[in-house]
């Protein structure tokens, strides 16, 4: 399965399109353009497991810096600043990486 099998391209696109700039990504708006903040949880769990590049049931740091290129394999990697800022923002234990509890964080409401 690939995230153009739960996502339209089209709306991956455009929030692609969005933050192409540094420092220019919104994780809740990503997710609203992309159509992430739509899908039901066992949607998001399987963006989830395609998104956790090395399948370790966590999406870690250095995953998460390259999260717009799980989307487009040319799309820019995310700064130091938007990578840590989505990571505080997902990280509910503070263990310094996102876990299944973390999946509410694409929904972004």
């Amino acid at each position: 399965m690939s995230l153009t099998d739960i996502l339209s391209p089209s709306d991956i696109a455009a929030a692609l399109r969005d933050c192409q700039a540094p420092d220019s990504f919104s994780p809740k708006k990503f997710f609203q353009i992309s159509g992430m903040s739509k899908k039901t949880s066992s949607q998001l769990k399987e963006i989830f497991r395609i998104l956790d590049n090395d399948q370790s049931g966590f999406i870690e740091e250095d995953e998460l810096k390259y999260f717009l290129q799980r989307f487009e394999c040319g799309a820019r990697v995310l700064t130091a600043s938007e990578t840590k800022t989505f990571l505080a923002a997902a990280d509910h234990d503070g263990d310094g990486k996102i876990g299944a509890e973390g999946i509410d964080c694409f929904k972004y409401r």
